[in-house]
């Protein structure tokens, strides 16, 4: 790299020595604000609104208020911090935190809160007080008396009442089945209500606009779906001013435990549509358990027999109905909702998209097995893009024009079978079935499919001895990939038992630079081209030019797949799940970024809505015990928001109490922090995880705040102990860029007497973290992520150096450059903080990525045999970098280590897929 690293606006040509100050530059100088992540910020697009269904402020009797008029006074804070009032049921904040530290995070036993009570009691009792509750019979009924977040579970039950056969009935028929469910409309109100979302609601329809005037489809109230459900809700004068809420619903079938025999549950789950896909996606209480559906299961002699499964999707049909219910009227009539801002406002309701796997989608939309249901594609020719869609009025119609045996095989209707959305207004279940990332495209298309092939292939290719060893190969490769923020490591290899849905999507991040150097060029393509697909449409917002892009991905898939056919691994790709791509570009366009309506939402809510409630139960009748569990832990939350809200979650429980001993109040002024900091504990995430709490901001990056012991203080000595001759040299030519100005382009390096001398101190550290705004991946509802860039000598006994993304401009890899973090310190020179990085450049080859692969292949470079280093300020970083060895054809020792894979290769692939901000930097 050339000497004097510098940074150019692009509107008035001025340089500087970091990207975060050219941004910031950008941003104040010329309007301009450019987030290190997925293309531009909100505040660039302009937002079309509907003009009728425009969510106007009313009092609580459904009155429209002056416009800008101020939302109801929020709750005063208590007039006495110690007043027990003011936490009731609870005696105080040390009560309170005590029942929520036990019963949500550390999900205690009865008998060790028992023992708990017990050692408080004895502590307190010198001084002649008591603990709080005699036992943990007492601490459940206060939580039971908790006002806040109240939705009783009820039970309904269901019976078989069809004609009986002769002789003994089989026991289904005379068997009771239980629906559990809550009032959905109720459940709404507690989510539309929560604070927190304040700044992730979009209660209006909206058409999106960057500046370049290209349509952006983001959040679900974005699409056009939501927009003609706004014109034909506005037919109606009296709905004029109100706010249209979809009740986005999934449900999913879930094993809580095999060594007992597969018991299953299958809930329901529901979230205001309203919320945007981050928020969504967030840990907390945007999706909420509303039901459990009964699960009927008889012999495998009766398993087959129409009779039984015709009854099994109509008591399916029927619960889902009932669920639903209480929305029905509020669906044409208004229902006055107070929403996160603190106003109230007039809402309309309706079913929205429907997130389901594709078997699940079957029973909903009353299809037979193995076709699509959402058009009327044949199972043998799955492959086509032309068939009719699908509508409920088409399929009603053909129900009363055609006998059901017609009906099954020329059509893929089950005419026993009445969608739950038939008597709803507004309701298309053909229509309202959500794209599903997670089955159709990474556990499906990707594990199922493209996986299995791969391995298949090199059967018939080399036989089955050679291929186990090509594949054994392969599983190295991949756990000899570097370690990098977020992304998990293989130890073994794809050679894990049972797939998740998070090992699917971990292993998809780096598989296709393990076997490129094993499989032919068009397969190589093809798994590119899917990658690209997945990528592309999994993004947070999607514009016009991108639908353009996924396009022509799922193009090129479509061609270069046709090699399996060629060699022998398929016959043809008539698949329902792969056949489901074809459907997403409409999807996009209805309903917005498929990543806010997939089925890795419902799943992840399976921990804490099934799984861990089962865990605290005596697993005998257990539903009903575990429902006794969420709605404890939907009231403890719903009291934390609010006791927050008045500003009585602020500091610790012991310094809010000292707090208020002193005679200081809780003051409303810092409910927002109070809130954003309960929104943090409830996600209960480690610091490495890559959530942020908080709204989106200007991409950071700075040294971790501990500093390291053990290093020497002065250059000199510095440098001799971590091994950098020429750290002297290197960072007073950095002070004299700092100083001087970069120098211009082509210009000689400054003599060592014209640079500025500096002996110390200097600080040494380990890491440093970086903030950016990625809403693609994972991360707070704010659409914010962090990641931790390591470079340590002894990291878990090996040194670990972690790559990083430096933006220096120019044509080739976009303008990026890799650097590789040799070391981390910071000094004082000119009154002035400097928060440097030593990196070792590693360089693009060529000016375009590798044709079969397409990512980018870069190499270390050298100058005289030497590395080539240079020092930079941290703010000149956008990022952490992942790279993975170009393997090539040969094997790796099967000692290999992943700590060496930095230092063994002579060229790498930059990773573009290790996640979604990555991809948009490089693809």
């Amino acid at each position: 790299m050339p000497y004097g690293l510098s940074f150019t606006c692009p509107h008035c040509l001025k340089s500087f020595p970091s990207s975060r100050g050219r941004a910031r530059h950008e941003n104040s100088a010329h309007r301009q604000f450019t987030p290190a992540a997925e293309g531009e910020d909100e505040n660039d697009f302009e937002r079309r609104y509907h003009p009728l269904a425009n969510a106007l402020p009313c009092d609580v009797n459904g009155n429209y208020l002056p416009p800008h008029a101020p939302a109801p006074a929020p709750i005063p804070p208590p007039q006495d911090g110690l007043d027990p009032a003011a936490w009731a049921p609870f005696e105080s904040r040390a009560s309170f935190d005590f029942a929520e530290y036990h019963f949500v995070e550390l999900q205690s036993s009865q008998r060790n809160i028992d023992k708990a009570l017990d050692i408080w009691a004895a502590t307190v009792s010198e001084f002649g007080r008591r603990a709080p509750w005699a036992n943990s019979s007492e601490l459940y009924a206060d939580i039971d008396c908790i006002r806040h977040g109240d939705a009783p579970w009820k039970t309904y039950r269901i019976r078989y009442t069809g004609p009986l056969p002769p002789g003994t009935p089989p026991k289904w028929m005379t068997q009771d089945y239980e629906l559990c469910t809550r009032d959905v409309r109720r459940l709404l109100h507690h989510q539309l209500g929560t604070s927190t979302f304040k700044d992730h609601v979009d209660f209006v329809p909206y058409r999106q606009f960057n500046h370049r005037g290209d349509r952006m489809w983001s959040n679900l109230m974005s699409g056009d779906w939501a927009w003609r459900q706004a014109d034909t809700i506005t037919q109606d004068a009296n709905t004029h001013g109100c706010a249209f809420v979809p009740v986005v619903s999934g449900s999913d079938k879930t094993t809580v435990s095999v060594a007992t025999g597969h018991q299953e549950y299958h809930p329901v789950y529901v979230s205001p549509g309203v919320l945007t896909g981050p928020a969504r996606r967030a840990h907390g209480n945007g999706v909420l358990p509303v039901a459990f559906l009964a699960i009927p299961k008889t012999s495998k002699k009766h398993r087959t027999k129409p009779a039984y499964q015709k009854f099994c999707r109509q008591m399916y049909h029927a619960s889902l109905a009932r669920v639903f219910q209480p929305l029905k009227d509020a669906m044409t009539t208004p229902d006055i909702v107070r929403c996160p801002d603190g106003h109230f406002r007039r809402i309309i309701y309706g079913l929205g998209p429907y997130i389901a796997d594709y078997p699940e989608q079957v029973w909903l939309a009353g299809t037979v097995q193995n076709w699509c249901p959402k058009c009327e594609a044949r199972p043998d020719h799955l492959d086509v893009d032309d068939a009719r869609l699908r509508t409920e009025s088409k399929t009603n119609a053909l129900i009363r024009a055609w006998d059901p045996g017609t009906l099954w095989d020329d059509y893929g209707i089950r005419s026993d079978v009445v969608p739950f959305t038939h008597g709803f207004p507004r309701a298309d279940i053909h229509e309202l079935l959500s794209s599903d990332l997670l089955h159709q495209v990474i556990k499906g298309t990707f594990k199922d499919h493209i996986v299995t092939w791969v391995n298949e292939y090199l059967v018939l290719e080399h036989g089955e001895k050679r291929a186990l060893e090509i594949i054994q190969d392969i599983d190295r490769r991949l756990s000899a990939v570097p370690e990098f923020p977020g992304l998990r490591r293989f130890p073994d290899g794809r050679d894990f038992h049972q797939w998740t849905g998070d090992d699917s999507k971990a292993l998809m991040k780096i598989y296709l630079g393990a076997v490129a150097g094993y499989l032919p060029s068009d397969m190589v393509k093809a798994l590119s081209a899917f990658m690209d697909f997945c990528y592309l449409v999994r993004r947070n917002a999607i514009s016009t030019p991108d639908l353009a892009s996924i396009k022509n991905a799922l193009d090129r898939f479509h061609r270069y797949r046709a090699i399996f056919i060629e060699c022998g691994v398929r016959v043809d790709i008539s698949l329902p799940r792969q056949h489901s791509l074809i459907h997403y570009l409409r999807f996009i366009r209805l309903f917005g970024s498929p990543n806010g309506l997939c089925s890795s939402i419902t799943e992840s809510k399976h921990i804490k809505s099934v799984k861990e409630p089962w865990r605290r139960s005596s697993r005998y009748n257990a539903l009903s015990q575990m429902l006794v569990t969420l709605t404890r832990l939907d009231k403890l939350a719903a009291a934390k928001r609010e006791f927050a809200a008045r500003g009585m979650m602020t500091g610790t429980t012991s310094s809010y109490t000292a707090m208020v001993l002193a005679g200081h109040q809780p003051q409303v002024a810092t409910v927002q922090a109070a809130a954003e900091l309960a929104a943090a504990k409830e996600d209960d995430e480690e610091d490495e995880d890559g959530v942020v709490h908080g709204p989106q901001s200007l991409s950071d990056i700075e040294l971790a705040p501990t500093a390291q012991r053990g290093y020497p203080k002065y250059l000199k000595d510095l440098a001799a102990h971590v091994r950098q001759p020429s750290l002297p040299l290197l960072l007073r030519r950095f002070l004299h860029a700092e100083v001087h100005g970069p120098p211009a382009d082509g210009a000689l390096p400054p003599t060592l007497h014209a640079c500025p001398t500096f002996e110390g101190p200097i600080t040494v550290h380990h890491s440093a973290i970086a903030r950016f705004y990625a809403p693609s991946d994972l991360g707070g509802a704010g659409g914010m992520y962090r990641e931790r860039i390591r470079s340590n000598p002894k990291w878990h006994g090996y040194a670990r150096r972690d790559t990083v993304v430096v933006d220096v401009g120019g044509p080739v890899m976009k303008g990026l450059v890799i650097g590789r973090a040799m070391l981390f310190f910071s000094f004082e020179f000119g009154e002035k903080e400097y928060q440097c990085a030593l990196v070792h450049w590693i360089v693009p080859v060529g000016d375009a990525p590798d044709p079969d692969t397409g990512m980018w292949v870069v190499e270390p470079e050298y100058t005289a045999g030497m590395p080539s280093l240079e020092i930079i300020d941290v703010d000149a970083i956008a990022r952490a970098s992942h790279l993975i060895g170009v393997y090539g054809t040969s094997a790796l020792p099967e000692d290999f280590h992943f700590s060496n894979s930095l230092d063994a290769f002579d060229t790498y692939f930059v990773n573009q897929y290790a996640d979604h901000h990555m991809y948009e930097f490089l693809a």
